[in-house]
């Protein structure tokens, strides 16, 4: 593991938090709020311990769907949080 990624794994992301979505859909990159993911499989995963949290997105405007079952890895937390 290198420092980056220790560094990255310790920014804990909250429920309500503005996150940056940066990954595999590129028309939804930008700014969201970021929530646990509410389905049951992702619910099942949480309940089971693992560490392979997901997100649910959500627009702060209330204009447009997010994405749901973000990865970790797929969003950065907003300086707006700090």
């Amino acid at each position: 593991m290198t420092d980056t990624t220790l560094f990255r794994s310790l920014e804990l992301i909250e429920p309500g938090d503005l996150v940056l979505y940066h990954g595999s859909i590129d028309t939804s990159h930008g700014l969201w709020l970021a929530v646990p993911c509410p389905c049951r499989i992702c619910r099942a995963v949480d309940a089971f311990g693992l560490a392979d949290v997901r997100f649910a997105l959500i627009d702060p405007w209330g204009e447009r769907p997010g994405p749901f079952h973000a990865r970790r890895e797929s969003i950065t937390r907003s300086a707006a949080c700090a």
